[in-house]
């Protein structure tokens, strides 16, 4: 006998059915999974492909954001927001997507999305050296296991020859540069977010990134702000899928999850964005590389639930405490 996939409803008679949030989750984890495939298909600069993937965002996120502000003063005389501090986080994130985006190009969009997944290790030290929170002891052993996965996964272990894109080590380089950058803006949101939103804040945040994105860019490779047909559909799909529809699935789905259930469906980003670069891409990554991803990818899952206290910040993949009051899981990404 097998189970449903949708929940029993409520006794009533027009009652709709409340989908499970498992496929809600596996399908927000496969949206992001695409988002370094749209970037490559794109093909246009890191700054280009960050400022249009938030830009272009924008019109879908404000509305969600003015609705959600609305509800919430109906309830409170304040939102609890601290815009200043939102922005500052949006900064953070502007400059991270722009690295990662370069590190797309340059160590493949299936390996960079596992490399910057370091960030979960990264944001509880933060937190440890900010905020004084502890980390447990399996974390830190963590710690020197995954940084072997980031020497084997960005090919400086083993064979240059056997590894993909074009320039493996600065791809790792800006893809780690990236990830700390990603855990600043975390415990940034953490810090200026009022309690339960989700698309306030990363709507603030997306405003943030987007001037930083054109900041950075115009500095460093340039921004197109006229690019061409198939360059500007493949961004608007970007923006559309990889950076709204699936932080607001996967933003909805993890408070009904339990926290293992969450962490190991978030872990289907990375390998589902390494397997879409094998499969669309042709980025066929070395045997070193593969075990790599999977040291990396391992250490993450350790990581995401051997945390002392999780930070979940609004509008993110990223939950809170579930249901059941177990921890909730890190944010694996993109």
């Amino acid at each position: 006998m097998t189970r449903s996939l949708v929940g029993p409803a409520p006794a009533g008679p027009s009652v709709v059915p409340r989908v499970d949030p498992r496929l809600v989750a596996v399908a927000g984890s496969l949206c992001i999974a695409f988002s370094p495939i749209f970037i490559a298909l794109a093909d246009v600069s890191p700054g280009t492909a960050t400022f249009f993937r938030c830009v272009l965002a924008l019109p879908l996120l404000v509305p969600l954001a003015l609705l959600e502000r609305r509800r919430r003063l109906r309830s409170s005389p304040t939102t609890g927001n601290r815009p200043v501090v939102l922005f500052v986080g949006g900064a953070l994130l502007g400059l991270d997507m722009t690295l990662w985006a370069e590190s797309v190009h340059a160590v493949g969009a299936g390996v960079s999305t596992v490399l910057v997944n370091v960030q979960v290790v990264i944001l509880p030290l933060l937190a440890f050296l900010v905020l004084g929170e502890r980390v447990r002891r399996t974390f830190v052993l963590a710690v020197p296991v995954m940084l072997v996965g980031v020497a084997l996964a960005g090919g400086l272990i083993g064979d240059p020859d056997a590894v993909t894109g074009v320039a493996p080590v600065r791809g790792t380089v800006t893809a780690l540069i990236a990830a700390a950058a990603y855990a600043g803006y975390l415990l940034f949101v953490r810090l200026g977010a009022g309690p339960g939103q989700r698309f306030t804040p990363v709507a603030i945040a997306t405003v943030g990134a987007a001037v930083t994105s054109f900041a950075v860019g115009s500095f460093w490779q340039g921004i197109d702000l006229a690019p061409d047909a198939r360059s500007l559909m493949w961004l608007v799909v970007l923006a559309v899928i990889g950076q709204v529809v699936g932080w607001v699935l996967i933003a909805s789905a993890l408070p009904r999850l339990a926290s293992s259930t969450g962490a190991s469906i978030l872990l289907l980003q990375p390998v589902g964005a390494v397997l879409l670069g094998a499969l669309i891409l042709g980025e066929v990554p070395g045997v070193l590389q593969l075990i790599g991803c999977a040291v990396v990818l391992g250490a993450v899952a350790v990581a995401a639930r051997t945390r002392a206290a999780p930070i979940a910040p609004a509008g993110e993949p990223a939950p809170d405490a579930d249901v059941t009051g177990q921890e909730a899981p890190a944010t694996p990404r993109r």
